[in-house]
């Protein structure tokens, strides 16, 4: 049976990106995938610093919790990033996580990751897409760089307030059958 790892890296839980994100995963689990979803916000992941003890084949000396999830990264088939935008970036949150994928730039543990398929959703105030930008090309150069399969990019553009993205039915259907594609 598939894996599918949901990163929701809004600190604000059942928010924009939490609901996308849980419907793209409701997809998949129709399909009778499993999912998981890991809330940045209520785990520790510290900044990279570049030591590259990871590429000497040892443990990162961060001890946090990350290096729990670099086993459910390996052990998933896909992966969904789900962020808003932040001055024109992702979260802190979901930069620190992004950050410590240096852990699969190792040719021990590129193969960990190299073919998954992954989503990048991403939500936003601005009504155009450029405010999106920037995010989006830091992760398609990652997604390239890591030589994952992306799948797509969901682009909301638009939500503000706490919830407002379960009224577009239209977002939710395609998030919904995004999330059965990728079981």
């Amino acid at each position: 049976m598939s894996q599918v790892l949901g990163i929701m890296g809004s600190p604000r839980k059942k928010g924009n990106s939490h609901l996308l994100l849980e419907k793209m995963l409701e997809g998949a689990r129709s399909e009778g995938t499993d999912t998981e979803t890991v809330l940045l916000g209520d785990v520790d992941i510290g900044e990279c610093d570049g030591c590259h003890a990871c590429w000497r084949g040892k443990e990162c000396p961060r001890m946090d919790d990350m290096n729990d999830l670099y086993g459910k990264i390996a052990d998933c088939d896909a992966l969904i990033f789900a962020t808003p935008v932040y001055w024109y970036g992702p979260t802190a949150l979901m930069k620190a996580f992004l950050d410590r994928f240096v852990y699969f730039n190792c040719p021990e543990n590129r193969g960990k990751i190299k073919g998954k398929k992954c989503v990048l959703a991403v939500v936003f105030e601005e009504d155009s897409g450029e405010a999106a930008g920037p995010l989006v090309d830091m992760f398609e150069k990652s997604f390239q760089y890591l030589e994952v399969n992306h799948v797509e990019t969901v682009l909301v553009p638009g939500v503000t307030e706490r919830g407002e993205i379960a009224q577009k039915n239209d977002v939710m259907d395609r998030a919904f059958e995004l999330g059965k594609g990728l079981a």
